[in-house]
């Protein structure tokens, strides 16, 4: 599949480095969980309302 070594070293060092971080993920992410209340998260991106008077 691979003729030429170096294409062949660098897809075997890409594999090993997925595989690293794939089990980084499952040793120490897996079971973490977020709990995002939808309106904090709503102020966080959107800004709070504008307590500015509409102009007449």
């Amino acid at each position: 599949m691979f003729t030429n070594p170096l294409l062949r070293e660098i897809a075997l060092i890409l594999a090993l480095k997925l595989l690293l971080l794939w089990g980084l993920w499952w040793a120490f992410v897996r079971e973490a969980r977020v709990e995002a209340d939808p309106a904090r998260v709503e102020t966080l991106l959107l800004g709070a309302p504008s307590q500015a008077e509409p102009r007449p």
